[in-house]
This record gives C-alpha cells, structure tokens and sequence, in this order.
C-alpha cells in the first residue's frame, strides 16, 4: 500500500502544531517523515520553549533559569536520528541546548512550517468532526484573528504551563506575611535575594537548585520539604554521567526479576553510599512515598549550614515561618515556592478539556480515548525517570504514523480499559503527584511497540552479538529505537557503539598518561555476560515485562 492511499484512509494530511518547544520540535520533524503537512503555531519570536531563556517577565511564558544544566546527558537526551556534536559537554546548559535544537531545525527544515508570534486561542471540533475528524483552530497574530481548519491536532504545551500556587495550604501568607512571596517561574537569577532570609517551599529538582544557587548570596536559606526525598549526583562510578550507567536493559531486566522490596533496598543502598540521607534529614530507608532530585551541591551546603532544611509549613505571621514542628524561623524576607505547574489546556473547548483531568486519563498518555476519531493527541506531557526529549519524540513517531494509518488504535473500550488499568489514585497537590512519573525505558518500549520499532535483543545477538550485547548492557540512548522499523536510520548502529567516546570527548583537553589496556577484560566480559543476555532475551520475549509501575518510585 502507497503512502498516498494511506493517507487517504487515513483522512489526515494537514496537522495542526501547537508550540515549537522540544515537543513541537520533534512532531514537526514527524509529520514530514510521514508525509504529512504539519503547521506549528508558536506564540513566541523563537523556538525552544521552556528552554530557551529570557530575562523577561511575560506571564504568559515560562522559562528556564539562567543557571540551569540538564539533568540528563547528551548521550540520552538527544533526538534519535540526530546525535549531539561530540564537542558538547555530557551536560548542557540552556545556552548550548538551545543551539542543538537550532542544529536540529536547521537540518530537518523545520522552520519554515513554524509561524512565530501566533497565538492558538482555541481548538474546537468542526460540526463534522464524528466523520471527518477535523478540527477548527483559531489563532491570532499582530492583532488579527484567523481561522483555520485542520485533520489532526498535537498539542506540544508540556506540563510547564501555569504556575500552581497553593497559598490556601499556607494560612497568613497572603494576609499577615509582609514580606515577598513569589513562584520559581519568576526567578532567573539570586542577585536580587542578595542578603536575605530565604525560605523555599518544595524540594523538586527546582527547589533543590535554587535553594543552592541562594545560599551563595543569600544571608541565610531554608528549605521545607514535605516528604522524603533522595539526592542523586549526574555523575556515577568513575565519572560517568549517572544516567549512562544506570538506565540499561540489564538493570531493567532485573528490575523486572527481582522482588521489588529487594530493588528497592538495594537503590536505597546506593542512594545512602554517597552520604547517610536519614543523618541530612532527607530521607528514610522505612519511608514508601519517596521521590529523588539530581543535585551535587545541596549535601554539602546542608552540611556547611549555608542551607537549613525545615518541616513543612503550618502558618505565617508577619516577618515569621512556623512549621509543623513546632520550631519557627524569624525575620523571613522572601517565600520562594517551588510547587509545580498546571496544565489547564485553556484553548481547548470545554467538551474536549473535561475528557482529561491529567495524563491519567488518557491512552498511553497520549489520546483523549473517547474521542469519535482519534486526530488530537497531547505530546510531552509526562515525566519520565529519563529525558523527557525522548519520550516527546517517541510518542510522536507513533501519533504520526497513527496519523498516516502506517499505526491503529484499538477500539474504544479497549483504550478505556487500558486507561482505567493503569490509573492509580493521585494527590491534588501537583508539586507531589506520581502519576506523571514513569519508568524511561518501560514506557518508551511500550510506545515503540506500538510503532513497530522496538529491537529485539534476542534476534540482534543472533546476527550482531557486539550490537546487541552493547544494547542490553549499555546505557538505553535513543539510537536504539532506529535500527528496525519506520523511520530506520542507517546511522543508528555506529551512534550506540561510538556514544562513550563522545561522552569521553569533550574530556580529552589534557590527555593523561594511563598506560593500562582493558581490551582483554572487555571480550571476557563480553563472553561471559553472553549466556545472561540470551536468557534475558528470551525471558522478555515469552514474558514482557508489566510496563510501569507509577507507585514503585523513580526507577534510576
């Protein structure tokens, strides 16, 4: 069958994008992969969306703070058919990111489909819309409104959208409190905190981050933290980025073999041979409801007391913090809250809005299952425990191709039943909700299942065993989901088996003088983890793993 006839089938051709960040990037990229005419509406003059930071104030954007370094490596995080130069840092600054996703767009002739400083401000379905599928978008740009009509619509807004204040759990902020209080969203940079008392209230990886960037300007910081809370450095044995080492198909296979109190007092273990979280006040071994943040500072400045960690909040008095302790903090001057985000989708109609109160509702995180025709699909809204860049572009290989009819959906009350199976209850608060929070490898195998484009280690080891011995014990980068499938890049094999040396290059500014070969260890090695990985590939064949466990914690 001809890709024209399936577009035909299909009823989709022109596809509507709504922002030019990672996601809208990479869905961009995807529609034309597949023949399809995408247009991404970008409400901004520039593309790189959270990322790509401003000094501005507008409150109707959300951007990165200036000090931000991405908690995930190159190796990782990069597009899939698109490896980052090899002279990059393993982790990138905002600056350096913004430049790849130029490379990217430069590459693949992106930007000629995006139009800058348009604001999509609805989405409704067209009258027709239970036989055509179609969509009525209305956008405005230099004053003027225009409507128009697409097949298909992917919203790429992520979960960065609007900050979530929740002043109401904290009596007197807002009445007795007279000093400042303001949302991460606003801060960009600590000069402005310069010589005060800070208290912060949340400890994700924001929190984490600006608590350490405040201590070096700030006269005293204070970090309230509500739950137990694991600290992780990038980088892991022997210098390696963290996620390299510990995001493998041998890690997960165990995972999925061993018993999960076993996992998890091994992780716990891991997690206190850098330093004793419980002695911090951090976090217990005993403690079920856990999240981790990456920071390399913040022990050290709880240890020099640049940074005192606190309970959470019960109430505040005029210049006063009283916590749920019984201790209190005086002379506060700045409440800084690290509580999250929003995602209201405001510019879709209510009918369509009320189908999903969050990602949990909707199939594979990605499709409103209710829907009559399946042309609307939300693109990045997950957190995975990797890059959520490659999950982004993985769910939109498969909505493209589900687009072009190269994909199908299964029924209704099957997509349903899937939902309702995989929906755990979920806090309010959204600074805590797990939900979002899935296992990088479990869900991005399962969307390339989907797709089709999913390795098989087993078959590999029968026709290139280095190949796949490097895939199931080396780091899971996204190469691997382009060796089979739609969308196969020819590049694919040499980017897994050449990705340390990137990793490695950036490093090579002074040569060291390390006379030691471990070539021969590595082809033992090689031989004897041979047998492992072919029962491992042969268990996960006859029995796949459940996917992701939304309660069982961060999978590192």
């Amino acid at each position: 069958m001809t890709a024209y006839c399936l577009l035909q089938d299909s009823m989709v051709r022109s596809v509507a994008i709504i922002g030019a960040g990672v996601s809208g990037l990479a869905s961009v990229k995807c529609c034309l992969d597949e023949g399809l005419e995408p247009t991404c509406f970008e409400r901004s003059e520039d593309i790189g969306g959270l990322w790509r930071y401003t000094n501005s104030m507008d409150s109707r954007r959300v951007s990165v703070y200036h000090s931000v370094i991405t908690n995930t490596s190159k190796e990782m995080s990069c597009f899939s058919d698109f490896p980052c130069p090899e002279d990059f840092p393993s982790y990138l600054p905002h600056s350096l990111l913004m430049e790849y996703f130029r490379m990217y767009a430069r590459h693949f002739d992106l930007l000629r489909h995006i139009r800058f400083k348009t604001t999509v401000l609805s989405v409704r379905k067209r009258p027709d819309f239970a036989t055509t599928g179609q969509w009525e978008v209305v956008t405005e740009a230099n004053g003027a409104q225009k409507s128009h009509t697409f097949d298909a619509v992917m919203v790429c807004t992520g979960h960065f959208q609007e900050p979530y204040l929740p002043l109401a759990s904290f009596p007197g902020i807002d009445t007795r409190f007279k000093g400042r209080y303001l949302h991460s969203r606003e801060y960009k940079d600590a000069e402005a905190f310069r010589g005060k008392r800070v208290l912060v209230i949340g400890i994700g990886n924001t929190g984490g981050d600006l608590s350490v960037e405040l201590s070096h300007v700030a006269a005293k910081v204070f970090l309230s933290v509500r739950s137990s809370t694991w600290v992780v450095s990038r980088l892991s044995d022997q210098g390696f980025p963290l996620d390299m080492i510990n995001t493998t198909r041998f890690n997960h296979f165990l995972d999925w073999l061993l018993p999960s109190a076993l996992m998890r007092r091994i992780r716990f273990r891991k997690f206190n041979s850098w330093f004793n979280h419980a002695n911090y006040g951090l976090a217990s071994t005993k403690s079920s409801n856990f999240k981790v943040i990456v920071n390399e500072e913040l022990p050290f400045c709880l240890l020099s007391g640049t940074i005192v960690l606190k309970s959470n909040v019960k109430e505040f008095t005029e210049s006063s913090a009283v916590f749920e302790d019984g201790t209190t903090e005086e002379n506060i001057d700045v409440v800084l809250f690290a509580t999250g985000y929003i995602f209201p989708f405001s510019f879709l109609e209510e009918s369509v809005r009320s189908l999903f109160d969050d990602n949990r509702s909707l199939y594979k995180r990605i499709f409103p299952p209710q829907l009559e025709k399946p042309t609307l699909a939300i693109i990045g809204l997950v957190q995975l425990t990797g890059s959520v860049m490659v999950g982004a572009e993985m769910q939109a290989r498969w909505v493209t191709g589900v687009f072009a009819g190269w994909n199908k959906l299964p029924p209704t009350s099957k997509m349903m039943a899937d939902v309702l199976k995989k929906k755990p209850p979920v806090e309010s608060n959204p600074s805590e909700r797990k939900n979002l929070k899935m296992s990088f490898i479990s869900y991005i195998d399962e969307i390339a299942s989907c797709a089709g484009i999913k390795p098989s280690v087993l078959k590999l080891l029968l026709t290139d065993p280095r190949l796949a011995l490097a895939i199931f014990f080396g780091p899971c980068s996204p190469y691997q989901y382009r060796l089979v499938g739609r969308g196969k890049w020819r590049g694919a094999r040499d980017a897994i088996l050449t990705q340390w040396q990137r990793t490695l290059r950036p490093l090579r500014t002074r040569v060291a003088d390390d006379s030691s070969d471990s070539s021969s260890s590595w082809h033992w090695m090689c031989f004897l983890v041979l047998p492992v990985a072919l029962t491992a590939g042969f268990l996960f064949s006859k029995y796949p793993p459940l996917g992701w466990s939304p309660q069982a914690g961060p999978q590192l």
